[in-house]
Formats: structure tokens, sequence, C-alpha cells
């Protein structure tokens, strides 16, 4: 089976694109929303992020906890979001590298927004049975791709709900 390097899903929100955007584009609340994000360390990521601006994302699968430093790399106001994670880490993200990249992407759809969550697994340079290997035993027997496609889904539901019952 071929590796699969991208997966994106999209749901509509009954909220304008900039109401959307304005949620996305503060790294420090998507563990609101993300099965394995909480959120980023204290003083990085709670105000509206910008191009260029850096963060450090915490994260949890099961007990296991770790930190990646991401970089902003595009910050469109109410039609896209993204970031690349480029280190990572169990107390800070020392290990570097290409790691992974997500965006979002707003569209006026429907009296709403069509907001689309793309991530992107750069570890290009890992032999395909390596990152196999790594992908199965990190996420109990899935791969990278099939995980992160579930998280995207929890995600942008937990999204919608949020938005459009106006808690944030």
């Amino acid at each position: 089976m071929a590796r699969v390097f991208t997966v994106s899903d999209s749901i509509h929100i009954d909220v304008p694109p900039e109401v959307a955007y304005q949620a996305i584009c503060r790294p420090g609340e998507m563990g609101r929303w993300s099965p394995e994000n909480l959120g980023t360390t204290e003083g990085t990521g709670h105000a509206p992020a910008e191009l260029g601006s850096t963060f450090i994302g915490r994260n949890k699968r099961g007990r296991f906890r770790w930190v990646t430093r991401c970089t902003v790399t595009a910050a469109e106001p109410g039609r896209r979001f993204a970031f690349r994670v480029h280190a990572i880490g169990i107390g800070k993200p020392r290990l570097r590298g290409p790691i992974a990249s997500w965006e979002y992407r707003f569209e006026p759809a429907d009296g709403g927004t069509r907001v689309t969550e793309t991530w992107t697994d750069d570890r290009r340079a890992w032999p395909a049975f390596v990152a196999d290997t790594f992908d199965r035993i990190a996420t109990a027997g899935h791969t990278f791709a099939a995980f992160q496609a579930r998280n995207i889904r929890a995600t942008l539901r937990n999204l919608k709900r949020d938005l459009e019952s106006g808690a944030s």
C-alpha cells in the first residue's frame, strides 16, 4: 500500500469566514476542539498568529505527552491559516526537522463557511517501512494518514459545535 502524505476534510459551519478564521488563527485555542492537541505553552499562541510567528504546541496521545515548535506559513484573515511543525520533543522541542504541515481554508458557502482542514506528512526523507513501523507504534496500529483523518473529522465537528453555539 502506498504511503499517503496528505489527508483533508471539510465541514459547513453557520458563521462567516472571518469568525471561523479568528478561532483557528489562535493556536492556543486548538485544544478546545482537537482530540490530540492541548493548546500551546504559556506565552505562545493565544493572540491571533501572524505570518512568520512561532508557537509551541502541547499534545497528548493516551498517557504520552510532547511539544512541537511551529511556524505560521499563511495568515490571510477569513481565507487561510497554515503552519508547519519543524521540531518535536518531550519537555522542549529539541529534535529538529520537517514533521508536518497543517492548513485551514475558509470559503463562503450557503450563508456560512466551508472550513477545510488539511494535514501533510513532511517526513518525506523517511523510508516507507520506517515511517509505517513508527506510525503503527505511535497510533496503536494505524498509519498517520488514517489517524489524522479521524482527528481532523473530530476537530471539525467540535469546531462547528463550538462556533455555532456561540461559545467562542
